[in-house]
């Protein structure tokens, strides 16, 4: 990106902060043994009004970069505290899932301000899981003190896209994280390559082993949804479960993914799902 666009793209934050111009969607993560909504993500969306979507990959380092990350962030919890008080009043009982930078984290009284902002809204700590990405955590391993607190408060803390970073494993037992996303790259490949197929079951066992939830990310198709659920992982995520959604979409999807649930599992290959299989983005999803 050269000098006059990162310009253009850094100012257009600046105005989307300030008029509210964000939006948050939500992508369900449901149990492997069930089928039940256990967890949602929250994905920044920003549709700029000249330069169109923009992609977090894009923003979210321009505002790390710029000093614009907190802001960023903050808007972001209240965002989500306030969507989960929206589906606790719908009769929605679920977790919402919001990744953080690990810039946050140098702010010695931010898990202070997180558990303020819960007790503020009344919303309960435990209802909130934040996610890091594996690259974040060689520097994370120095906030040890933020990240215990942030799990003495209750809330949950899950490390993003594993196995795609050169963190090392002693980091899964040094960092007091309850959840290990596993990367799409190797569910991809899951119900055909042998070593994908190890590689999903060794971290899955490795986090079982020391107390946390796996969860698979990146789900499309029938095939590796079943795989991962031979192999042992407890959550599942991706665009065979669904889409992100809106906040207000997510009630009506959890009684029709119910009712779909029985026929993703079943051992039979039904014409049911054979549109989801060549098409994970098909009109199934709400």
């Amino acid at each position: 990106m050269n000098a006059v666009a990162e310009l253009q793209l850094l100012n257009g934050l600046q105005q989307a902060l300030g008029e509210q111009q964000l939006h948050m969607v939500y992508q369900p993560k449901v149990s492997l043994r069930d089928g039940g909504l256990r967890q949602v993500e929250a994905l920044v969306r920003w549709n700029d009004p000249e330069l169109g979507p923009v992609k977090p990959s894009m923003f979210v380092p321009l505002a790390e970069e710029h000093g614009l990350i907190d802001e960023l962030t903050f808007w972001g919890l209240r965002t989500i505290l306030r969507q989960w008080l929206d589906w606790r009043d719908a009769g929605l009982d679920t977790c919402i899932a919001f990744n953080i930078s690990a810039l946050s984290l140098q702010h010695l009284d931010f898990p202070d301000l997180v558990e303020r902002m819960c007790r503020g809204l009344d919303v309960p700590t435990e209802k909130i899981v934040l996610e890091l990405t594996e690259g974040a955590t060689q520097p994370l391993v120095k906030l040890m003190d933020a990240l215990t607190r942030f799990r003495i408060k209750g809330i949950g803390l899950a490390i993003d896209d594993f196995g795609t970073g050169y963190s090392s494993l002693m980091q899964l037992r040094q960092l007091p994280f309850t959840e290990v996303k596993i990367d799409q790259a190797f569910v991809a490949d899951v119900p055909h390559s042998r070593d994908s197929r190890l590689i999903v079951q060794a971290v899955t066992e490795l986090a079982h082993g020391l107390g946390l939830f796996a969860t698979a990310e990146g789900v499309e198709t029938i095939d590796q949804l079943r795989t991962v659920r031979e192999l042992g992982c407890d959550l599942v995520q991706g665009y065979l479960v669904s889409a992100p959604i809106e906040g207000k979409a997510l009630k009506p999807w959890v009684q029709k993914f119910r009712r779909a649930w029985p026929a993703m599992i079943a051992e039979e290959k039904l014409a049911l799902w054979g549109d989801i299989e060549t098409d994970p983005r098909s009109e199934w999803q709400i």
